[in-house]
Order: structure tokens, then sequence, then C-alpha cells
């Protein structure tokens, strides 16, 4: 028996328009990312793809999304899942800032690394910053250790897989179509675990905003079929391929075209 799982990175933030790095900073979607969470949820009924409940982090782009695709799929009465471990990548000392003044200020080259690398994050935020999550309400009950300062792509791998096999693997096997609303780096991680794809190449990999991504896993948990990422997408690899530029241009500062 296959079961079915969709990731859907969230619509675009405001902070994505103001070219800014967001991180754990809780904005909420623009128009445009309404209306691309709309279309995600149009796809999915297009496709009669229909999630039996969903899991998202605790960031209101990702939480509005789920619940704008949702409303088209006629399904927002199905159990939703919160949680922390689904955040976006925390960018440290570098978020809330403009990605093209920060480039200036330290060296394209420089945040490059910081931005792209698989293990260097960037500068960490200190605990008694305003910017801090350990001031959010949300995270009251996480142990100090565990509230991050800073996160490159390997942080966010080794704090979103314990709640893969913890939350969602179960109800997989209990044979629930699971949708998963969420961020950029967090579905890199899942993307980088379930395809096995190499530290460098995951580095690479862009997921555009509010396009399903569906996978068939078998009962090991992974694929049923061994395929480039765009191909799992319910648009065409021509279309994701477009898609992910713009995201890939976006995360540069550069303006779509």
């Amino acid at each position: 028996m296959s079961r079915t799982l969709v990731l859907l990175r969230h619509g675009q933030s405001e902070w994505n328009l103001k070219n800014l790095f967001t991180g754990w900073y809780d904005c909420d979607l623009t128009v445009t990312g309404e209306q691309q969470a709309i279309a995600g949820g149009q796809l999915m009924a297009e496709h009669g793809v229909l999630p039996d409940l969903v899991h998202t982090s605790l960031l209101v782009r990702a939480i509005r999304t789920a619940e704008l695709a949702l409303r088209e799929l006629g399904r927002t009465w199905i159990p939703v899942r919160r949680h922390w471990r689904l955040n976006e990548r925390h960018y440290g000392d570098l978020q809330g800032l403009n990605k093209a003044e920060t480039a200036e200020r330290f060296g394209a080259d420089q945040v490059k690394i910081w931005r792209r690398s698989y293990d260097i994050p960037p500068p960490p935020l200190d605990p008694d910053d305003e910017r801090s999550a350990a001031h959010d309400p949300r995270y009251a009950d996480l142990p100090p250790e565990l509230v991050p300062a800073t996160e490159c792509l390997a942080d966010v791998v080794d704090r979103m897989l314990p709640y893969w096999y913890d939350a969602i693997v179960p109800d997989l096997v209990g044979g629930r179509v699971v949708l998963v609303a969420a961020h950029g780096n967090s579905l890199r991680a899942l993307v980088k675990h379930l395809d096995g794809i190499g530290d460098d190449d995951i580095v690479e990999l862009n997921i555009p905003t509010g396009e399903p991504l569906v996978y068939e896993l078998g009962g090991d948990l992974r694929p049923l079929e061994h395929k480039p990422v765009e191909e799992r997408y319910l648009r065409s690899p021509e279309e994701i391929r477009a898609a992910a530029e713009a995201v890939a241009r976006q995360a540069e500062g550069v303006p779509s075209p």
C-alpha cells in the first residue's frame, strides 16, 4: 500500500516582498502569497489529492497557506498539528536585515556562504536581542538549549527529523494522506531525507511557493519511484523549473522580470 505525502511551501510573505531575511520572524502572507496558496489548493482538488490531516509550523505564513489551500479543497475540518520543528531556518543575526544591504556590508561572497552553505550558519543572535525567539510566548515551554540563535541547513535537518519520525510517519503508516505546509528550508530538509540528496546538491534545490509536491511512499517510507524532484509536482517540470528560478532570484534579492 502506498502512502501519500504532500509538501506545500507557504506563499509569498510580507518580508519576502521587502527582501528581508525572515527566518523565525512571524510575518503574514501578501495578497500574492494568498493567491499562491489558493492556487495550490485548487491544483490539489483538480488532481484529487485530498489530505486527511495537516502538519504546519508555528509561523502564520505557513498556517494561513494551509488554511487557504484547505478551503479550496473543502477540507477545513481536518485535524491540524503545529510544531516548531517545522519552522523556517533561523537566520541568526541576519534576521530582519535587507538582503542587498547585507551583501554590501559583509560582501556578496560571505553572505552567499551563510545562505547557501550546508553546514556554516550565519552569526548568532544574542539571546537578549528583542528579535530572539526566547522572548516569544509560543516557545516558552521549550528548554533554552532548543531555542536556536542561528541555523545552517544541517541544523534544520537535525531538528526536523525527530518530528518526521515521531509525528508524521505514524500518520502515514495509519494510511492517511498527509499535507505538510511549511517553509523553504524545513521542506528542503525533508526532501533531502526522502530522496537521499547529498549535502552539496541540496543547497542548490529551490522549492517554489504554493506548488504541491507529492510523494508516493512505500512501506519503508521511501519514494516508490526514483525521479527528479521537479517531476513530483502537480504542474509540469518546465513550469516548476521556472517557478524555482523565480524563488532563487528572490532569495538572491534579484527582482522578478
